[in-house]
């Protein structure tokens, strides 16, 4: 078994049941292994959901890159899009998981801070890029409760209206 499909399972739980059903047993039972098993790559819960928030972090930071746009601010909204398109709403269980533990939340906190931050002062309009991005933030919270909300019109139509936010200001 893979460390990612172990994680999968992790999040899965968390998605379905909330943080009181992430239990080491549950998570091996979720993926089909033994606990011995989960035991191997993670010996504790706390080591799991660490392991949650680092690929969280290396999966927005890879599809961060790997977006186009002249703006920080436009591959975010890129990314983030992205993100709600594919389903991959893991942040909402990871911090769920997370929720308790200060010491577990910290790297995604950080995180957080550094891709709210980055590149503001290049950006045509700091503050029109700072709404985009809490509004980014805000449409992947609200899609990963509601993943029906938006359809693929309404997403559109919300890029093309942030993208608009990002034009130089006249």
């Amino acid at each position: 078994m893979r460390r990612d499909e172990l994680l999968d399972a992790a999040e899965d739980l968390l998605c379905d049941h909330g943080s009181s059903a992430l239990t080491l047993a549950a998570v091996a039972d979720r993926a089909g292994v033994s606990k011995g098993g989960l035991l191997y790559h993670y010996g504790t819960k706390e080591a799991l959901i660490k392991g949650m928030v680092e690929r969280l972090i290396e999966d927005f930071d890879q599809l961060m890159a790997a977006q186009p746009g002249e703006t920080y601010t436009e591959r975010y909204l890129h990314a983030t899009l992205a993100a709600v398109r594919s389903g991959r709403l893991r942040r909402w269980a990871v911090v769920t998981g997370a929720s308790g533990n200060l010491f577990l939340l910290a790297p995604l906190r950080e995180a957080m801070a550094r891709w709210h931050r980055e590149g503001l002062g290049e950006e045509p309009d700091p503050r029109a890029s700072q709404i985009v991005r809490l509004a980014c933030e805000g449409l992947w919270d609200v899609a990963s409760h509601d993943p029906e909300l938006n359809t693929e019109d309404d997403l559109r139509a919300l890029e093309t209206r942030m993208k608009a936010l990002l034009l130089p200001p006249s």
